[in-house]
């Protein structure tokens, strides 16, 4: 996973009442239902895993990981689980951010040479925050037929349960680790019309909602963990209740998706004296440009505005030393 490898999206095993078995060769049983395994085309199969309930798999995903010459992996040990549950033999190879550069052009060649492999992440949909990408792109380019097998992803799983706008979302992934640049970030996506979905380390999550409060407001705003597993919470409430919450609480366990809702029309409501106060502090850690931004997206001061007063008072701050 590019963003970070510690971070493992919704990697649990919460397997579902009724377990698969081995069936007759060719084919297994899952849930009372048989699901060949019947030979597929040649070329790159994405396939969609589930992101903790091991009941969330399509039967054309099993039928293609059981067919496929073999799985890419992000991390062998986490699928070969899933794997194991269906009765499923296919091989494994390790495909993730530290080895990629080197397996990639070895998994292109068998591509290249007519093999059929199927592409799997931790958990999910591949491609969404993890290292499939360039495989994807490098096999295209050299005529190689994608397939996409689609399934759970906890983007959407996350949104449809969050009670915030569906309309137009925009998924940033996961945020710079520090809160400087991590505000700068947010203050750029502050003005996208849709609700944002992050990805979040659990034991970051109280930092990262305060940043999200001090730039965006409070917004309204919902955190969900461990997505379809036996745990599985949403909190909802503003950005700046659940920050004050968070912050309160030890680290929650579990992968961790946040929601924000897009921005609203309400109008500026600062002050030019909080605004100068708020300004001034960003200027302490953060250039002219990105002290304005940041600035800006907090107040809801027109970016231009700020910017100016920024360069204003970084000039005084200068003759004052």
């Amino acid at each position: 996973m590019s963003a970070s490898s510690a971070h493992r999206r919704d990697r649990g095993v919460d397997a579902p009442a009724a377990a698969a078995e081995r069936s007759a060769p060719g084919g297994f049983t899952a849930f009372g239902l048989r699901a060949e395994a019947e030979p597929i085309r040649k070329g790159l199969h994405v396939v969609a895993t589930p992101i903790g309930n091991l009941g969330d798999i399509s039967f054309r995903a099993l039928a293609t990981l059981a067919s496929a010459d073999a799985v890419i992996a992000e991390d062998t040990r986490v699928t070969k689980t899933l794997l194991a549950h269906y009765g499923i033999a296919t091989p494994l190879v390790a495909y993730h951010e530290h080895n990629a550069a080197v397996m990639r052009p070895h998994l292109l060649a068998r591509l290249a040479g007519g093999a059929a492999l199927a592409l799997v992440s931790d958990a999910g949909t591949p491609l969404i925050s993890d290292p499939g990408f360039k495989l994807v792109a490098e096999a295209l380019a050299l005529g190689i037929e994608v397939v996409s097998v689609p399934g759970a992803s906890a983007v959407l799983a996350a949104l449809v349960v969050a009670g915030l706008p569906t309309d137009r979302f925009f998924f940033e992934g996961f945020l710079p680790p520090k809160s400087g640049p991590r505000r700068q970030r947010i203050a750029e996506l502050a003005p996208i019309p849709g609700t944002l979905v992050f990805f979040e380390s659990p034991r970051r999550l109280a930092e990262m909602l305060t940043d999200l409060a001090a730039v965006l407001g409070s917004r309204d705003a919902a955190i969900a963990r461990e997505l379809t597993k036996h745990f599985e919470t949403v909190r909802r409430g503003s950005l700046t209740d659940l920050a004050a919450a968070l912050t309160e609480e030890p680290p929650p366990k579990g992968e961790i998706v946040v929601l924000v809702g897009p921005p609203g029309a309400e109008g500026p409501t600062e002050t030019q004296d909080q605004v100068d106060l708020k300004l001034g502090k960003a200027l302490e850690t953060l250039s002219v440009k990105d002290a304005a931004a940041v600035v800006s997206a907090e107040t809801g001061q027109p970016r231009r505005k700020v910017y100016a007063r920024a360069i204003e008072l970084s000039a005084l701050s200068a003759r004052g030393r």
